[in-house]
């Protein structure tokens, strides 16, 4: 008899691997639509575990050059609205800018939609990372009209942050006003001679507060008063009036600055925290709560940690139902250990790769009890869970394992070995495989993948992709979903994809799908 290993009718036709991953093991490689939405929903632009920060920026600039210019003005506005990130969509707006693009003005206004936006985008085409260091006419105009008709809370939010800070941007633009008051405001920023009566009313306050002529606490950015010497109460009425994120970014300055000592303080933030409404508002992702969970200190009361846990299950509240048996596969290896934002010097996040991999897979267990959870990295570790635990805490299990090589045909391998009946299965990594590569042919994920469909014919596939590396271990096709990103919109991705109602490139899709 023939030998069935190189002879198996079921994986001839197999796609040959076409590019190595950045373990030089083989892999499949994105078109390049694809590679520049995934760099845009889950590329920081900081250093990862395999690449760099200045790795990244190449590929985002080659890609922009290949493109045309209407498919990375429609990625600049998703990647902003439905990824919510900041450093990618302000990139690719310089980008447009530089080439001058006739969809600059369309995306400068839903991408440059707040003072932080605005300082991130002048200070990339400052940089002459996209070919050029000064503004030029049109963007120029564009900030200028920001800058006009911004209010004044946005205005002084704004004015939050260096490198640029506003003063500079305004030095650069040079806007014109036709109110009184932000002439007046523009002046004081910059250092020059104003109209003290003619300023508005919250940046009076402040100067008053400052000049000690006023002792209630202005009505202005928090970040605005941290350099004054505050008390205890006051700091305790910063707590009800910061918004959301900064309340979940700020708890250990809160506990630091002693509001938690105060009567009644630690219930109110943690009603705050915790109230649904708030959350969904705030439209946090689940991991920025697991990132603040685990960086309150021990001076952050308990009964706000457990308010965060409780928030994390309302973020959670739009996992949406999978039909049918599912498994979810976490990679817990090695690499997995990189911070899922990427290293950036004094502020890398706390939450790692593997973190977001185990917070996927509780969720989705919380949600579908009968799942079975398979981590692995050389091969699948076995590992106890309870579907009625929190969600932080089976997130902090499964976290607890790390490290190893990474093999991602592992668990496939063990279902097939099995004979197991899946519907869907869910795998959670960086896609860095090399522990299991061949020096030919196929990927042995998409070798592993094929032998389970022949048992599971209706199975699909979906790969989370937590690092932009630009390749994956299974190809797309009808039944196999390669998406990049760790937010809420990944999940209703997943069930959508699952039920049949996309196709194999939805982001591809999406985007373009997008509205100017």
């Amino acid at each position: 008899m023939a030998n069935q290993q190189l002879f198996n009718t079921l994986l001839a036709p197999l796609p040959t691997s076409n590019a190595v991953n950045q373990a030089q093991a083989p892999a499949y490689a994105y078109t390049p639509k694809h590679k520049l939405a995934q760099l845009a929903m889950t590329g920081c632009l900081n250093q990862t575990y395999y690449a760099d920060a200045q790795a990244q920026l190449a590929d985002v600039l080659a890609l922009v050059q290949e493109l045309d210019a209407d498919y990375v003005a429609k990625t600049a506005v998703y990647c902003r609205e439905r990824g919510l990130m900041k450093d990618m969509p302000a990139l690719l707006t310089a980008l447009l800018a530089a080439q001058r693009a006739p969809q600059l003005p369309a995306v400068f206004a839903r991408v440059i939609n707040n003072g932080k936006m605005l300082r991130n985008f002048v200070q990339i085409l400052r940089s002459g990372v996209t070919g050029r260091k000064s503004l030029g006419s049109r963007p120029k105009k564009l900030v200028q009209a920001w800058l006009n008709t911004a209010s004044e809370q946005q205005l002084l939010q704004a004015a939050v942050g260096n490198a640029p800070s506003l003063a500079d941007v305004v030095k650069m633009v040079h806007p014109k006003p036709a109110e009184a008051w932000r002439e007046a405001f523009f002046a004081w920023l910059i250092g020059k001679p104003y109209q003290a009566d003619k300023l508005p009313p919250a940046t009076r306050s402040l100067l008053a507060y400052r000049a000690g002529e006023l002792t209630e606490l202005p009505t202005v950015p928090f970040q605005l008063l941290s350099n004054e010497a505050l008390t205890a109460a006051e700091w305790a009425v910063l707590a009800q009036r910061m918004g959301w994120q900064a309340l979940r970014m700020n708890l250990n300055t809160l506990a630091r600055q002693g509001a938690f000592a105060l009567p009644g303080v630690p219930e109110q933030v943690a009603a705050r925290l915790a109230d649904p409404a708030a959350v969904a508002k705030a439209r946090v992702y689940p991991y920025q709560l697991l990132a603040a969970y685990r960086m309150a200190g021990d001076d952050v009361p308990a009964v706000v940690r457990n308010a965060l846990q409780d928030a994390l299950d309302l973020s959670l509240v739009n996992v949406p139902k999978l039909e049918g048996q599912v498994v979810i596969c976490p990679d817990v290896s090695g690499s997995m250990s990189s911070p899922v934002t990427g290293v950036r010097q004094g502020a890398s996040t706390k939450v790692r790769c593997i973190d977001v991999a185990a917070l996927v897979s509780a969720a989705i267990l919380r949600t579908h009890p009968d799942a079975r959870v398979l981590p692995f990295e050389v091969k699948v570790v076995e590992l106890a869970l309870n579907p009625r635990d929190s969600v932080m805490t089976n997130a902090q299990k499964l976290a607890a394992i790390g490290g190893g090589g990474t093999a991602c045909s592992a668990p496939l391998a063990k279902l097939v070995a099995e004979g197991a009946k899946v519907d869907v299965v869910i795998l959670v990594s960086d896609n860095e495989s090399w522990v299991d590569a061949s020096r030919r042919g196929a990927t042995e994920t998409m070798k592993q993948w094929t032998l389970l469909k022949q048992r599971n014919p209706q199975a699909r596939l979906v790969c989370i992709d937590l690092q932009p590396y630009g390749t994956t271990q299974a190809v797309e096709r009808a039944d196999i979903l390669n998406v990049g990103g760790f937010g809420d919109a990944v999940f209703d991705v997943m069930a959508q994809f699952a039920a049949g109602s996309f196709g194999a490139g939805h982001w591809v899709e999406a985007i373009e799908a997008t509205a100017l």
